[in-house]
């Protein structure tokens, strides 16, 4: 991460593991099923509610 970095977390470090297959975890907005094992403890979304959050979040520069 260069000095002119606005964002210091990076996505790979606050996303859950993906899940090799089913049972999946749900979406905690939608309820649909995720990417993501349902063993995971923690907030999961899904592909639809992840790209809308990462909207919502982006740095606008």
């Amino acid at each position: 991460m260069s000095d002119g970095d606005y964002c210091t977390i990076r996505a790979e470090d606050t996303r859950p593991p993906r899940a090799d297959g089913p049972p999946y975890a749900e979406c905690v907005l939608c309820r649909e099923p995720t990417e993501y094992p349902e063993s995971y403890k923690g907030v999961t979304l899904c592909p639809v509610c992840e790209w809308r959050e990462a909207e919502r979040t982006a740095c606008s520069g």
